[in-house]
């Protein structure tokens, strides 16, 4: 027996669909820059996707991850459209990769904001002197040792740190002010590191519409005229770091990697 399809039939496999990504925990850490700039683009490239509806619950994290995962946001939200849904916390970071959605859309009691930036190294030159350690170093150029954390920064050393801030800084409100059209005077008033209740962020422009999850589909079906089916998309993990995950040596290597990267300065939008 030969079955004929009707004309225009679509496979189930081949409809289109609304892609919702989850983006929860500390950016950088849970949030992997790498395997979520993957995700984002071949949402990008599938054609299956219509729209994206991005769940955010973070509280910021690693300022170069943030910005990787912003643009690579920005891409996909140029192409499809794509609205951030806030049910907990989009704060910092976790703000500005909402913001590279064309809507955003939050819980009224969520929190939204936090805009400014942490700069942060340890100095352990107390504990050194208390067990008897000293740290000899050579180096060459004035500043290649500035952010070594045997020794308390000289005054030169923390004008620079500042100014690095303040480049930090200065960025995250443009691309904030750029993303959200707003002006960049007013962003700066915003970025004091304040959260807003989402009520509050939607009288001030920071997102567009209180409502809740089925509130963030619903906008993304209209905007990309696509009917209500969604397929759930999570940033899958390296090989390796699925093979590392089941092994008794995965909890001591994130140990040691976690106690060299708090010996390490770090930029974060938190």
């Amino acid at each position: 027996m030969e079955f004929i399809l009707p004309r225009g039939f679509v496979p189930p496999w081949k409809m289109p669909r609304i892609a919702v990504l989850e983006i929860t925990g500390t950016i950088g850490a849970q949030v992997r820059g790498p395997a979520m700039v993957r995700t984002i683009r071949a949402l990008r490239k599938d054609p299956r996707i219509r729209a994206a509806v991005v769940d955010i619950d973070s509280g910021g994290g690693s300022a170069p991850v943030s910005d990787v995962i912003y643009s690579e946001l920005r891409r996909l939200s140029e192409q499809k459209p794509t609205v951030a849904f806030v049910m907990s916390s989009a704060l910092s970071g976790g703000y500005l990769i909402a913001s590279a959605c064309r809507k955003i859309v939050a819980v009224p009691t969520s929190l939204v904001g936090s805009i400014g930036v942490i700069m942060t190294r340890p100095v352990v030159q107390e504990l050194m002197e208390k067990v008897g350690v000293k740290m000899v170093m050579t180096h060459r150029g004035d500043l290649k040792a500035m952010f070594q954390p045997w020794r308390e920064p000289t005054k030169a050393e923390q004008q620079r740190v500042d100014a690095l801030t303040d480049e930090y800084y200065d960025w995250f409100v443009d691309a904030v002010a750029t993303a959200r059209d707003l002006d960049p005077k007013k962003v700066r008033e915003y970025a004091t590191g304040e959260m807003f209740t989402g009520a509050k962020a939607q009288e001030m422009g920071l997102i567009d519409e209180v409502g809740d999850f089925e509130t963030a589909v619903d906008m993304a079906c209209e905007m990309s005229r696509t009917p209500r089916r969604l397929q759930y998309v999570r940033a899958r993990r390296s090989l390796i770091d699925r093979l590392m995950a089941r092994g008794g040596a995965s909890m001591a290597q994130a140990i040691l990697a976690e106690a060299d990267a708090r010996l390490q300065p770090r930029v974060d939008f938190r």
